[in-house]
């Protein structure tokens, strides 16, 4: 093995060495490090670990308040949601029920129109009935009378042309004899 495989380091000659610069000793990462522990030290000593710890346990308890508030709300909104559901069903129930209760009552009205339509049929068709009855009676009444009219008429003049002073009287004896016997 020769030297120049036995170093390690090479210097160049062209690059200058770099130095930082330093007070009392310490190079500013030095500085930077103890700045740190004199924070974390002043920390320590004013305690400001524990006001940390409070307030984080401050904010925890907070939060923790919160979530049982929204613990609370969300078992509200759950109990009205259940009590409207269950006032919509019901609504559902009462519509339903007043649907039923208005066809049934369209039905006794359509009945009781029917009945009521029958009823004045019925009225009417008798009215008319007696109408023609009585018609009819009037009718018959006229045909009588004028067969009443027309039979005295022929009567009369059968019995002029037939009957004379004689007959007649022979006819008014023989009913007084009978009248007699009674």
């Amino acid at each position: 093995m020769s030297e120049a495989q036995t170093t390690a380091t090479v210097v160049h000659p062209a690059e200058p060495e770099h130095s930082e610069p330093t007070f009392l000793g310490l190079n500013p990462g030095g500085w930077v490090a103890l700045a740190m522990l004199a924070v974390f030290g002043i920390f320590i000593w004013k305690n400001v670990h524990g006001a940390i710890a409070r307030a984080l346990d401050d904010k925890i308890e907070l939060i923790r308040g919160q979530l049982e508030e929204a613990e609370t709300l969300r078992k509200e909104a759950e109990a009205l949601k259940a009590e409207y559901q269950a006032k919509a069903k019901s609504a559902d129930k009462d519509r339903k029920a007043l649907i039923e209760r208005a066809k049934h009552e369209a039905e006794e009205i359509v009945a009781k129109a029917k009945t009521d339509a029958e009823a004045l049929i019925e009225r009417r068709t008798r009215m008319a009935e007696e109408k023609i009855a009585a018609e009819e009676r009037a009718a018959v009444d006229q045909l009588r009378s004028a067969a009443a009219d027309a039979a005295t008429r022929a009567a009369r003049r059968l019995i002029t042309e037939r009957h004379d002073g004689a007959a007649d009287e022979k006819l008014v004896n023989q009913a007084i004899g009978e009248l007699a016997r009674r």
